[in-house]
């Protein structure tokens, strides 16, 4: 294919509509409604769209993973949003280092796993 990929869009589904975009929101994503049931949320290059849809084995089985530039210090900023202590259901897991990298786990009230990290330089 000759095209230039732009973007990738996941669409992911929530259990408490109002609950997910609160937490989206709080997480630092710019939140755009394109229905009552449909918004996109945008950060820098990062897009996904959240549905008012819950299907309990779908939600479970939902990992996303985004790049950054330091984990460590994403990983603070995350912290610093007590996230956990204003969402119940949600989790934030602590920083593991692996052999190609080093990331961090936040599940969203819905139960969706957010994987944040970066990747070693194999020179």
């Amino acid at each position: 294919m000759k095209q230039t990929i732009k973007s990738i869009r996941p669409f992911i589904g929530s259990k408490n509509f109002e609950e997910s975009r609160a937490f989206y929101r709080d997480l630092g994503f710019e939140e755009m409604v394109l229905e009552n049931n449909f918004s996109v949320f945008k950060k820098q290059e990062i897009a996904f769209y959240l549905q008012d849809y819950y299907a309990k084995e779908w939600i479970e089985n939902t990992m996303i993973f985004i790049e950054v530039e330091n984990t460590d210090e994403f990983y603070k900023e995350l912290l610093s949003l007590n996230l956990p202590e204003k969402y119940a259901s949600s989790k934030l897991s602590p920083i593991r280092t692996m052999d190609w990298g080093k990331e961090c786990f936040l599940h969203d009230p819905a139960g969706i796993l957010w994987h944040f990290g970066e990747f070693f330089n194999k020179d």
